[in-house]
């Protein structure tokens, strides 16, 4: 057998043995968090904001920006669900006779987007670092944990508010400044977990071959650590649809998009927030189970990576 064919093969048997293991931790994880009643509700409600993130304008009865009128032509201003049901305006209008029921449907993708994207910025930047800083240790673990500390001493909203400011209030803007501050957690913690494993024989194998600093890194202590780092992703998340939301409701959100916590803003600044509870009420909630959701799911996936909460 030529060398060429024997490595294809031996390429087919290692790609097949890889597949089969993320088949079956997929399995395992998918078995946890079947076997939680709530982490089931929030995988169930998580899909339902993802099918309205991706198919909310379609669904929206209304354009969020329309301005509603009745059949005498007087503005819907401030409507209760009851005096607008009639006119397809379900969960009642706003101060400008806007559509309250679209803009909660079009606001899921602002929140699902920006949770997201800056968790999963955030917990990359957070698992390098960790890696990085505990697999070199010395002068390259001291410089990198104690910007970790410096990132820990910033109040967040002040500061994220101050950078908002600074660079505008795009949404990309918005992930961005929201996933500087969220990576610091999965820093700190991931490092102690790959404190843990750079201890463990099969590093020391690893380097006894001849292997690379980058592989040993990311081939065979970065699978071991990846329950942990999964774990904090989800919180991630959940913290940055918070985030965002927080940012919003001071006034500080991407004004071209609509969101939860815009729609709070508003309904505050214009003084309906005493009254309009249809206004007020489907975003709050809808904010609550979203995140309430992901917090489900992560609570259950601490399983994996602290057996003794196991039943």
């Amino acid at each position: 057998m030529s060398t060429d064919i024997r490595d294809r093969l031996d390429a087919t048997v290692e790609g097949n043995r890889r597949l089969a293991k993320l088949s079956k931790d997929a399995g395992y994880v998918w078995g946890i968090i079947r076997g939680d009643t709530l982490a089931t509700i929030g995988v169930v409600i998580i899909l339902g904001f993802l099918f309205l993130a991706l198919f909310g304008p379609m669904l929206a009865p209304h354009d969020p920006g329309d301005n509603l009128r009745g059949e005498d032509g007087q503005l819907l201003r401030t409507d209760s669900p009851t005096e607008t049901f009639s006119e397809g305006a379900y969960l009642g209008t706003t101060n400008y006779g806007e559509d309250v029921l679209s803009q909660v449907i079009v606001s899921v993708r602002v929140s699902v987007f920006v949770g997201l994207l800056a968790a999963l910025i955030a917990v990359f930047i957070g698992a390098n670092v960790a890696l990085i800083s505990a697999y070199y240790g010395g002068r390259v673990d001291d410089v990198l944990m104690r910007i970790v500390d410096i990132a820990y001493g910033l109040p967040f909203l002040p500061f994220v508010i101050v950078l908002v400011f600074i660079f505008g209030s795009n949404i990309w803007n918005i992930v961005f400044v929201i996933a500087a501050v969220l990576w610091r957690d999965s820093a700190r913690v991931v490092r102690s977990e790959v404190l843990t494993q750079k201890q463990r024989p099969y590093v020391k194998s690893a380097r006894a071959i001849g292997a690379s600093d980058l592989r040993i890194m990311y081939k065979h202590i970065f699978p071991n650590v990846l329950p942990l780092v999964g774990l904090y992703a989800a919180f991630a998340v959940a913290y940055a649809i918070i985030y965002e939301a927080s940012l919003a409701f001071l006034g500080f959100g991407d004004p071209e998009l609509y969101s939860w916590g815009q729609m709070l803003f508003q309904a505050y600044h214009s003084g309906a927030i005493r009254f309009a509870w249809w206004w007020v009420l489907p975003p709050g909630i809808c904010l609550m189970l979203l995140v309430m959701a992901v917090f489900f799911i992560g609570r259950s996936l601490e399983e994996i990576t602290n057996p003794e909460l196991r039943h």
